[in-house]
């Protein structure tokens, strides 16, 4: 069983027992959290779609920690000007576990 959800303005497939990485979310470690957009979720043959989200389809998970990305550099440059500049960011990441889908 899998299921696709949304968080952060970005789809995941999951299943039970998968660990991701998803952008910041408001918990601390050890905390459940629940995703309630789900738009697929797929047992076997049968298949559910949402249109856009599948009404009382839940997905629980835990947090497992908060962590930041790795750094990534911006660099931009005009050859004749004299200008240069590097900027880095950071994103802030959520790792959680799946421990469920409720169809």
């Amino acid at each position: 069983m899998y299921a696709v959800v949304e968080t952060g303005s970005k789809q995941y497939s999951v299943k039970a027992g998968d660990t991701l990485e998803v952008e910041l979310l408001s918990a601390e470690k050890g905390q459940e959290i629940t995703f309630d957009k789900v738009l697929l979720v797929a047992d076997g043959d049968k298949i559910k779609v949402g249109q856009p989200m599948i009404a009382g389809a839940k997905v629980t998970a835990d947090v497992v920690e908060q962590k930041r990305g790795k750094k990534v550099i911006a660099f931009k440059m005009r050859r004749t000007e004299g200008y240069h500049r590097t900027i880095g960011h950071r994103q802030s990441l959520t790792v959680v576990k799946i421990k469920n889908i409720q169809a």
